[in-house]
């Protein structure tokens, strides 16, 4: 891959990303301890030790990136969202057998998982879109593989001076992490795409299971609970 120097230097922070995985790992790390502690802590030990090469290979941006790399980043992201999916499990088991005195603890519990749920998702989305963070910024558009999700700015060359200023066709505008966060968090409370929308199965599949999720987590979860404080 050979970036014009323009795209070199519209390298991606990683300080959004790592903030954000950092926060999701500390999430579930802090998850009660009926949350099978073994298996959480495992996997918040393999999620860190998966994190430190990636660090290595791009300290502050997103420039470089190997098929060793690219493999591991896309399967910590996988890994820490299907760990997250076995604690909402543990959630609804212990609101099946929760008393009265249980609902504060498991209203903690259902905000930390959700929140989890939002944040890893956005980073599923954030590298499987394009090609991933650094194939988005540093490959020519042409180059580009099919997108996974059309945003707003990605069709906002034909409106007013002030909107079409920032599209992808005039400012050559990619979307970053933060991008994917909003939208995963839209997703995951309206249940449904709002700015952006999905273009292939993985992803429709992706917002589905994430969805649902959201569903059992807000509707179901956080109901019961506060059932409980009552």
């Amino acid at each position: 891959m050979s970036p014009t120097p323009e795209r070199a230097a519209r390298a991606e922070h990683r300080w959004p990303a790592v903030a954000a995985l950092l926060v999701a790992i500390v999430l579930y790390a802090l998850l009660p301890s009926s949350f099978l502690p073994e298996l959480r802590y495992t996997a918040v030990a393999i999620a860190a030790l998966m994190f430190i090469p990636l660090i290595a290979v791009n300290p502050l941006r997103f420039h470089r990136q190997t098929k060793w790399s690219r493999r591991l980043s896309v399967g910590q992201v996988l890994f820490l969202g299907a760990a997250n999916l076995v604690a909402l499990v543990q959630l609804v088991y212990e609101l099946v057998h929760a008393d009265k005195s249980d609902g504060p603890g498991l209203l903690l519990a259902a905000a930390q998982v959700w929140i989890t749920n939002v944040i890893v998702f956005a980073l599923i989305y954030w590298e499987m879109d394009r090609g991933g963070p650094v194939t988005r910024t540093q490959a020519k558009r042409t180059d580009l593989p099919r997108a996974d999700f059309r945003f707003p700015q990605d069709e906002d060359h034909d409106a007013v001076r002030e909107v079409a200023v920032r599209s992808s066709n005039t400012s050559d505008w990619t979307a970053s992490y933060v991008d994917y966060l909003y939208f995963s968090a839209s997703n995951s409370m309206a249940f449904s795409p709002t700015d952006a929308m999905p273009l292939s199965h993985r992803a429709k599949l992706l917002m589905l299971i994430e969805s649902f999720a959201g569903f059992v987590i807000l509707a179901l979860v956080i109901a019961r609970a506060v059932s409980l404080l009552g």
